[in-house]
């Protein structure tokens, strides 16, 4: 025997829980319509039934009308940090979604973002604890071949001055944030440097330049 989901209590566990159908649809990663033709009962059902009955917290049993209590069946998901540690994962939070080769501004409002990168491979990276690290996605192609647009950057937010000269640094200067060669100057300026033979270097005055942190290790496409 199919069930067929039951309308009003789809709409109801909806509201309960605060779940507009295009959030829950963008949670899923499933387009809105599906969503609504099972709102308005358009839909008997979905192959997507049992996750979207888990963003519910609750079972397809539930929202098909074979039990009435939205709890029987249900088993909460672990945290996501229990599952992290589990894995041997570390979480590192993302300091800007812009953050790029020469194109991104300090004052974007971005959505924080949290990923989980295996605590082995960033050991093999740098020594500094993940929550002193931050991870960026690199725009532009300026720094090609050493870093493409879209690679995912690793940046040691505990260094905080030019201690490697002609290291890659993520660093402020004005509103732009780079990611750039850096090499300081005896004058307490810098030279920022492309690895594209094509970009020219700039410089930094003394006091223009602001060091977010240290590139330390990189996530890129083949």
């Amino acid at each position: 025997m199919r069930y067929v989901v039951d309308k009003a209590r789809f709409r109801a566990r909806m509201d309960e829980l605060g779940v507009s159908q295009a959030s829950l649809a963008r949670s899923l990663d499933v387009s809105q319509s599906t969503i609504a033709k099972l709102a308005l009962g358009e839909s008997s059902g979905s192959k997507h039934l049992h996750r979207i009955a888990k963003a519910l917290k609750t079972t397809p049993e539930y929202l098909t009308g074979v039990v009435d209590d939205p709890d029987a069946g249900y088993t909460p998901p672990l945290p996501a940090s229990e599952v992290a540690d589990e894995l041997g994962l570390v979480a590192i939070k993302e300091i800007d979604l812009t953050f790029g080769m020469g194109m991104g501004f300090v004052d974007t409002s971005v959505e924080e973002t949290v990923r989980y990168f295996p605590s082995i491979w960033l050991r093999d990276v740098t020594r500094t604890p993940p929550q002193h690290l931050a991870f960026a996605r690199a725009r532009g192609d300026s720094m090609k071949p050493t870093l493409a647009d879209g690679d995912i950057v690793i940046i040691d937010t505990l260094q905080k001055s030019i201690r490697e000269q002609d290291a890659v640094w993520a660093v402020a200067v004005g509103q732009i944030l780079m990611v750039k060669r850096i090499w300081a100057n005896a004058d307490g300026s810098s030279k920022i440097k492309s690895d594209n033979p094509n970009v020219d270097a700039e410089f930094a005055a003394d006091g223009e330049m602001h060091v977010i942190g240290q590139v330390v290790g990189k996530i890129g496409k083949l």
